[in-house]
């Protein structure tokens, strides 16, 4: 078989699961343009509320195909290039995404699948999971937005170090540093976010969309730029008619049930 992105449904969530039987959910190009139109719709689809992002075979992705970057190495650069813009774009979508998105890590997660996980807005992970960025240990420099990541999720010294070393960083220092959201028993990964993208799922989604969308921006807002930001989306969401909802809810103590 050959790599592919799989895609399916639970209720109001999208499950996308990288699949590449014996290597471990490496990466291909051929992921990136399914994974790109699969979130352009699901954006457009009122009913899915969550995605998670999951891989295979109890192991999340191990990133780029060495074998396949070494041919590359006998075609212009310019192939290398699309390949690794058609990968950014993977990741924007991820970010972009109007609806949560929750990586489910198992086994472990590295290089651009380590990017990949951190280009979520949720993680979850087994206690055995390993993370790394070993392009060093390859004569390599990160992709897939790798550098940026660590270097915004962790101290600066920190960062510098798994970048440099190229060695493994274990998922309960993730957890205790605060990039790993919940952290469960090997094998539960998946299902602990299936039951969180439910729970979101419950939320309204304007509301949603818009603290997804205030978190990304305040990365580099000024706090003035922040405050009109800010001020903005309160004021159209308490005009729009999940708020109606929300509120109405409370008072009547009662769960909401959003549109």
């Amino acid at each position: 078989m050959s790599a592919e992105l799989q895609a399916s449904r639970r209720d109001a969530t999208l499950i996308l699961t990288l699949s590449n039987p014996g290597a471990k959910n490496a990466l291909h190009p051929d992921m990136y343009a399914a994974a790109i139109e699969t979130l352009a719709t699901a954006e457009r689809d009122s009913s899915i509320r969550a995605v998670v992002l999951t891989g295979a075979d109890g192991f999340f992705c191990s990133g780029g195909n060495l074998n396949r970057l070494l041919e590359n190495r006998t075609k212009a650069k310019s192939a290398q290039a699309e390949s690794i813009d058609s990968l950014h774009s993977w990741i924007e979508a991820i970010r972009d995404c109007p609806k949560p998105v929750i990586a489910a890590v198992e086994g472990g997660a590295a290089g651009a699948g380590f990017s990949l996980a951190l280009a979520c807005d949720l993680i979850v992970s087994g206690t055995s999971a390993k993370f790394v960025m070993a392009y060093v240990k390859v004569g390599l420099t990160p992709d897939g937005g790798g550098s940026w990541f660590v270097s915004k999720a962790l101290p600066r010294q920190l960062a510098t170090e798994v970048l440099l070393e190229g060695k493994p960083i274990l998922a309960p220092r993730l957890h205790e540093l605060g990039v790993i959201n919940k952290l469960v028993a090997d094998g539960t990964a998946l299902d602990t976010a299936l039951e969180w993208a439910d729970q979101l799922a419950a939320q309204s989604p304007n509301a949603v969309e818009r603290i997804k969308s205030l978190v990304q921006e305040a990365q580099t807002d000024t706090l003035a730029q922040h405050f009109e930001s800010e001020k903005k989306n309160f004021v159209e969401s308490l005009h729009h008619r999940d708020a109606q909802e929300g509120i109405t809810a409370f008072l009547e103590k009662r769960k909401p049930q959003y549109k």
